[in-house]
C-alpha cells in the first residue's frame, strides 16, 4: 500500500508522523529546488516547529525546475514522505529512525507549469521564497559571484517582459516563461510589485559564501535589467538572510526505498536518508515574518557569517578532498574513505593546521571537539554517501571550499600545502579515469571549457608551467591565477598523485610539517 494520508494510522507506533491537521496550514513558503536535502532540512525543521506549537504555521509549496520526477513520486502521497536518520550502533551496526513529513502542501514543475510558479510567488499568502538550487543553479561566476549575463538560462529570462505574462490560452504552457531560478524569483516579485503586495524574504540554503548576500546581488542585477524601478522596490523591502545550513543527504537509492518500506510497512516512492545531525544559523531578517523555526532548534542571530565560515571551509573543504583523493583511489563512499587512517590524519591536519586560522572567532566553539565529531560523521557507515556525488560540480565548489581558504593563508604568507593537496586531487580527478583504469563522467556545468582549459594547459612542456597554465581558468581561480606559491604547492602535489599515487601521497601529506 502507498504511503498516503489515510494511511497513516497504521504506521508502527515507532515512526514519527504529522500531528496537525494539514488542512490548517496556509503556503506561506515557496521553495524552489525540491530536491532531497530541501526535504530532509527545511522540511525537518518546519515540521518540527509545527509540532512545537509555534505560529504562524506555514505549509510549502516545492517547486522543481527541471525534472518532474520528485512530484510523480510524492503526488499520489499527497506530499508525504519519509526522512530515514542512519547511523550506527555502538557495535558499527546501521540503525534508523524514520519520520514522515506533512508540511509539503503543493508541487509544481517549473517547465510544465510557469504560470503556477509565478503565481505561488506572487500569492498574497507567501512570506518567504527559498531556494536549494545548488551552486551551479545561482547562474552566476563562481569565483567573482557576478551575474553571468551569457548564461543560456539569464539570457532567455532578460528577454521576457517584466512580470512574464501568462498565454493567451490558460490551459497551454506559455511561450514567454522563465525558465532560470532567477527568472522565476524577479518575474515573480514584478508581479507582486504590480498588484500593490508587500515585499517577502528570499532565502538560500544552498552552500554559497554569504549566500543571501550574494543572492541579493544576483536579484538586483537580474531586476535592474528587467526594470530598474522593480530592482529598487525589491531592494528597499525584500530581504536576504544569510544562513549557515549543515546535514548530510546522500542522493536516494532502490535499496533505500526497499529498506524504507519494508520499515514503514508501505511504500514510499522517495524517501529521504539523511544523518542524525542537523544545524541551521541563520540571519533573523524576515520581511514578512517566519515559522517559529527557533522553537525547533535553529539559531536565529543577527550575523551568520562566521558560522557559514566554518560550514563552507571545514565541512565543505573536507569533503571536496575526501571526494577527489577517494574518487581517484577507488574508494566509493565517505565512510570508506574516511577509514584510511592515512586520509582521517590528513583531514584533521589540513583542518587543524591550515583551516583554523582563517575562520572568524566563534567563541562558542572548541574547534578540536568540532573536527572530532564532523571526522565521526563522515565515518558514518549508515549513510553510504558516494564520493562521486560530491564530487560534482567541481567548478562552482571550489572557489568557496577551498580557494578562499587558500587565498586568506597566501595573504598572510602561511603555507598551503594540505590545501592545495585537495586542488591538485580535484586537477587530477578531470582526468576522467581511476587509478585503477576506471572511467567516469566529469558531471560539471564547465565540464567543456575545462576540458578545452586541461588541453591547452597540457601542450606546456613542464608539470609546473601546465599547473601554472591551468590556474587562468578564472571562472574558478579568479585572482589567484598564476599564484606562485599556490602553483608550486600544487605541483608538488600533483605531481606526487601522478607518481606515487593517493595512498602514498596522503600519508606523506598527512605526516609532514
Amino acid at each position: 500500500m502507498r504511503l498516503a494520508p489515510e494511511a497513516l494510522a497504521q504506521l508502527p507506533a515507532d515512526v514519527e508522523r504529522p500531528r496537525y491537521d494539514r488542512s490548517e496550514l496556509r503556503a506561506g513558503i515557496v521553495h524552489l529546488g525540491l530536491g532531497s536535502f530541501a526535504r530532509a532540512f527545511l522540511g525537518v525543521f518546519n515540521e518540527a516547529a509545527i509540532h512545537a506549537g509555534g505560529e504562524p504555521h506555514f505549509g510549502i509549496v516545492g517547486v522543481s525546475l527541471r525534472s518532474p520526477a520528485v512530484r510523480d513520486a510524492l503526488a499520489p502521497q499527497q506530499g508525504l514522505f519519509t526522512v530515514a536518520r542512519r547511523d550506527a550502533d555502538s557495535e558499527g551496526r546501521p540503525r534508523q529512525r524514520l519520520q514522515v513529513i506533512g508540511n509539503l502542501l503543493r508541487m509544481l514543475v517549473a517547465p510544465e507549469e510557469p504560470e503556477a510558479v509565478l503565481e505561488a510567488i506572487a500569492a498574497p499568502a507567501t512570506r518567504i521564497v527559498s531556494l536549494t538550487i545548488t551552486e551551479k543553479g545561482y547562474a552566476h561566476d563562481p569565483a567573482s559571484g557576478r551575474l553571468r549575463e551569457d548564461h543560456p538560462d539569464v539570457m532567455h529570462d532578460l528577454r521576457l517582459p517584466a512580470g512574464a505574462p501568462a498565454a493567451s490560452d490558460a490551459t497551454q504552457v506559455p511561450t514567454q516563461a522563465p525558465i532560470g531560478a532567477l527568472g522565476f524569483v524577479v518575474h515573480g516579485l514584478a508581479r507582486r510589485r504590480a498588484r500593490g503586495l508587500p515585499p517577502v524574504t528570499l532565502m538560500s540554503l544552498d552552500n554559497l559564501p554569504h549566500n543571501g548576500r550574494t543572492l541579493q546581488g544576483l536579484v538586483l542585477a537580474f531586476a535592474r535589467r528587467v526594470d530598474p524601478s522593480l530592482a529598487d522596490w525589491i531592494e528597499r523591502g525584500c530581504t536576504f538572510p544569510n544562513s549557515m545550513v549543515d546535514r548530510i543527504v546522500p542522493a536516494t537509492t532502490d535499496a533505500d526505498r526497499e529498506q524504507v518500506a519494508a520499515a514503514l510497512g508501505l511504500r514510499d516512492a522517495w524517501p529521504v536518508p539523511a544523518e542524525p545531525y542537523l544545524d541551521w544559523v541563520v540571519e533573523d531578517r524576515f520581511a514578512a515574518g517566519r515559522p517559529d523555526w527557533h522553537l525547533a532548534g535553529v539559531r536565529c542571530v543577527a550575523d551568520a557569517s562566521a558560522w557559514e565560515q566554518l560550514k563552507l571551509r571545514a565541512v565543505n573543504g573536507s569533503h571536496s578532498a575526501l571526494a577527489y583523493l577517494g574518487a581517484m583511489a577507488g574508494w566509493r563512499t565517505v565512510d570508506e574513505a574516511i577509514a584510511q587512517p592515512a586520509v582521517r590524519d590528513y583531514v584533521r591536519k589540513m583542518l587543524t593546521d591550515e583551516v583554523r586560522s582563517t575562520l572568524p572567532p566563534l567563541p562558542t566553539l572548541d574547534f578540536d571537539a568540532y573536527v572530532r565529531g564532523l571526522l565521526e560523521r563522515f565515518a558514518n557507515p549508515a549513510l553510504a554517501h558516494r564520493l562521486q556525488q560530491i564530487a560534482m560540480d567541481g567548478s562552482q565548489k571550489l572557489p568557496q571550499r577551498l580557494l578562499a581558504t587558500i587565498g586568506e593563508r597566501l595573504s598572510s604568507g602561511a603555507p598551503v600545502a594540505r590545501l592545495a593537496l585537495a586542488v591538485a586531487a580535484w586537477m587530477h580527478y578531470l582526468r576522467g579515469i581511476d587509478e585503477w583504469g576506471r572511467p567516469y563522467v566529469i558531471d560539471d556545468p564547465l565540464a567543456d571549457a575545462l576540458a578545452a582549459a586541461r588541453e591547452e594547459a597540457e601542450a606546456q612542456p613542464t608539470l609546473r608551467e601546465r599547473v601554472a597554465a591551468f590556474t587562468h581558468f578564472t571562472p574558478v581561480f579568479g585572482d589567484l591565477a598564476g599564484h606562485a606559491t599556490l602553483v608550486d604547492a600544487t605541483t608538488r602535489a600533483l605531481g606526487s598523485l601522478q607518481n606515487a599515487g593517493v595512498r602514498a601521497t596522503v600519508m606523506r601529506w598527512a605526516h609532514s610539517d
